[in-house]
């Protein structure tokens, strides 16, 4: 269940990126976020993976 709160965390602190990128226009916030996702897809590969292994046996 830690690794749920890691992705909760995460999605959080990339909100003002967000925020900055499509509101304002700020490219760096953009690189922010891609990077941000790019972490968070690679978090939710790994707790793919752990519920297949649990699932599986």
């Amino acid at each position: 269940m830690s690794q749920f709160s890691k992705v909760q965390d995460l999605v959080n602190s990339l909100e003002g990126d967000f925020e900055k990128f499509y509101d304002k226009g700020n490219q760096a916030a953009g690189t922010r976020v891609r990077k941000g996702m790019q972490e968070l897809k690679n978090l939710a590969q790994e707790i793919r993976i752990d519920v297949q292994n649990i699932k599986n046996g």
